[in-house]
């Protein structure tokens, strides 16, 4: 079994595929929920190291500044990547409130020309979110399945 790593922009559809993964039964993290993430938006390196001592197969999603120092302790990161005007549909029409304004929207626009590029230097593997969300799974089940 494997560590993985599913990162990608607000609207790449991390969440749904952990969900989906979840549902399989893999244990998943969601780091936007849960208070993983430090006010400053960080990852809460104490935390999360020590989740990823703990557990050999594990899915976790986020994206956040520092998760690139915990690259080494996973076997893959996935980017899920899809075009802007996905990305806003999709946030426009979710639950997590963020997206929804011309602020955040504009936010988006400017994540995907900064950090994007930044993500998928450090993927092992992308792939597109606007594929169905069972096929996404599929992908990332076959990657935690691996004998790393």
């Amino acid at each position: 079994m494997a560590r993985v790593l599913v990162t990608g922009m607000s609207g790449a559809g991390k969440t749904t595929v952990l969900e989906e993964l979840h549902r399989r039964g893999f244990l998943t993290v969601d780091t936007d929920y849960g208070d993983w993430e430090l006010p400053d938006g960080t990852w809460d390196e104490p935390r999360m190291s020590g989740l990823l001592a703990r557990h050999r197969d594990l899915i976790v999603s986020g994206t956040v500044d520092n998760q690139v120092r915990f690259y080494d302790r996973f076997h893959h990161v996935v980017l899920l990547s899809a075009p802007l005007e996905v990305l806003l549909q999709r946030v426009t029409h979710r639950t997590n409130p963020y997206g929804r304004t011309p602020e955040q929207q504009a936010e988006i626009a400017r994540y995907i020309r900064t950090v994007e590029p930044l993500l998928r230097r450090g993927a092992t593997i992308e792939l597109d979110g606007r594929r169905e969300i069972s096929e996404l799974a599929d992908v990332v089940e076959d990657l935690v399945r691996e004998m790393p």
